[in-house]
């Protein structure tokens, strides 16, 4: 057995190893404190919410769980299983060019993954949303929003796939760079190009109307000196009940954006303290920072890639006959999660420290005790659990646990 097969097997058994035995720990917690409200809450979230939250939390795990097992075995097929060869042994009879054959061959591995997620998107929409009065989809628009995403892959996806193909083979040995100036710029221009060109193909955005609240939230964007092309509504609620609030694009197209399930369920002081949290994001410049990290590690990805497509041992050792460029991309995109899993803390880690300090952001130009109580509302009304497994949220969280952050939040404002 070739030595990298060993490698990837022994890297496969442990990443998702881990996993799962971080997944069996978060559930097990959570049923552990499912009887009681933390401490911290007993006076803001009702035990019935609790524990709505905790049953939530441990199906959407479940569910995660059974799709863990098929990317996995999926995994194998595709590597192992010959998969990948047969593909790329299947597009050349139809007598097509080189890097058209290449192409689909990338594209129809890409597609067939999407199509194997669509039944756990179907289940955790309208049984598990469903069940716990979340969904607001219809199966309509389910197709409709699957079609428009599978639709904008090929329409944007393929020319660039076909431009990395293309510089792969022509370029020469430091192919790679100029790939991943390729990718930088794609996500630069996609990253302004997204609220008003993409977004709106799946959601409708309405300027907020004058009124108390637009003078309120543009008296925060003056004091932080924040500028935007508007501040808008958008119809979350044609999906989904759960409820957020987020700043896109970039450059001179920045926009505000509030889901119309949060502006019905915070009041005007709590909506401009969310607001205030997400402009300190962009004030303390963590957009920057991820795009700076984001590049670095890409270019790494690239450099490492261009080194591994000259190894014959790459290939074999992950059941690959077909030695190209293109099945090389493909094979590294697939197989490096694998290799990076125990990466995912380190990220989480800074991730969480960003939230941490638009928190703080949030408390000097908004009222902290409304940023809790915003808080409070959003973990009760969208059934966040109170109380995560330790190791698990230090291993997935994004944002503090709940209990964590709030607290932080109230020592910022005794402090202030």
């Amino acid at each position: 057995m070739n030595t990298f097969t060993v490698i990837f097997l022994i890297a496969l058994v442990l990443s998702y190893g881990v996993q799962f035995w971080l997944s069996m720990r978060q559930k097990n917690y959570v049923q552990q404190h499912r009887e009681q409200v933390p401490q911290a809450f007993k006076d803001k979230v009702s035990l019935a919410a609790h524990q709505k939250a905790a049953d939530y939390t441990v199906e959407k795990s479940k569910l995660g769980d059974v799709d863990s097992v098929v990317g996995m075995l999926f995994l194998l097929a595709l590597t192992l299983g010959g998969g990948i060869s047969l593909v790329f042994e299947f597009w050349p009879t139809f007598d097509l060019s080189p890097m058209m054959a290449n192409l689909l061959s990338v594209a129809s591995v890409f597609l067939l993954m999407t199509v194997i997620e669509i039944p756990f998107s179907l289940y955790q929409t309208f049984v598990i949303e469903e069940k716990y009065g979340f969904n607001k989809n219809t199966l309509p628009q389910f197709a409709k929003d699957q079609l428009i995403s599978i639709g904008l892959t090929l329409v944007i996806g393929m020319p660039i796939l076909a431009l990395i193909l293309w510089v792969m083979d022509s370029i020469g040995d430091l192919w790679w760079l100029y790939a991943w100036a390729i990718i930088m710029s794609f996500s630069l221009l996609m990253s302004w190009l997204f609220p008003t060109v993409i977004a709106p193909l799946f959601n409708k955005f309405t300027p907020m109307q004058d009124g108390s609240l637009k003078d309120r939230i543009q008296s925060l964007l003056q004091r932080c000196g924040f500028n935007s092309q508007g501040i808008f509504i958008m119809d979350g609620s044609r999906r989904s009940g759960h409820g957020n609030a987020y700043f896109t694009g970039l450059g001179n197209n920045k926009r505000i954006v509030f889901f119309d399930t949060l502006v019905n369920s915070l009041d005007e002081e709590e909506l401009e303290a969310v607001l205030a949290h997400e402009l300190g994001h962009f004030k303390c410049k963590h957009v920057l920072k991820m795009l700076a990290a984001s590049a670095v590690m890409t270019l790494i990805s690239f450099a490492v890639l261009g080194w591994l497509i000259t190894q014959d041992w790459f290939f074999d050792g992950l059941g690959v006959s077909t030695h190209s460029n293109a099945a090389a991309l493909l094979l590294f995109m697939l197989v490096s999660p694998v290799f990076t899993t125990f990466m995912q803390p380190i990220s989480a880690y800074f991730q969480r420290k960003f939230e941490f300090e638009a928190d703080e952001f949030a408390t000097q130009h908004a009222q902290g005790s409304k940023m809790v109580s915003g808080l409070v509302k959003l973990y009760e009304e969208n059934a966040s659990t109170l109380t995560p497994d330790p190791l698990y949220s230090a291993f997935h969280y994004s944002h503090p646990p709940a209990a964590i952050r709030i607290a932080h939040i109230e020592d910022k404002m005794q402090t202030a």
